[in-house]
C-alpha cells in the first residue's frame, strides 16, 4: 500500500512536456505566449528568467502591466484554479 501511494504522489509531481502544452492550450495562454519566442506577451522563459512562483500565479489571477513590455495582460479568471501548476510548467523553462 505504501509503494502505490509513493507511485501516486509521485505522478503527480511529473509534469511532462505534453502535460504542460496541454494545460496552456486549455487556459488559452498559447493565443498569447510561447515557450521560446514573444509573441504578443513574453515568452515562458523569459517570465521564467524573471518572475518567481508568486509573481506568475499573482499575474494570473490579476494580470500584469509594465514588466514585459507595453501590452498588459488581463487577468485570468478560468487560469486560477491551475495557477499553481501553470506556474510550475512555466519555470520549467528556465
Amino acid at each position: 500500500m505504501k509503494l502505490i501511494t509513493a507511485i501516486l504522489a509521485a505522478a503527480t509531481l511529473i509534469s511532462t512536456p505534453a502535460m504542460s502544452a496541454d494545460l496552456f492550450q486549455k487556459n488559452a495562454c498559447i493565443g498569447c505566449h510561447d515557450a521560446e519566442k514573444k509573441k504578443m506577451g513574453p515568452s515562458w522563459k523569459d517570465i521564467a528568467a524573471k518572475s518567481s512562483k508568486e509573481e506568475i500565479k499573482n499575474a494570473i489571477a490579476n494580470g500584469s502591466k509594465g514588466k514585459f513590455g507595453k501590452i498588459p495582460m488581463p487577468p485570468q479568471p478560468k487560469a486560477v484554479a491551475d495557477a499553481d501548476a501553470l506556474a510550475d510548467a512555466i519555470l520549467a523553462h528556465k
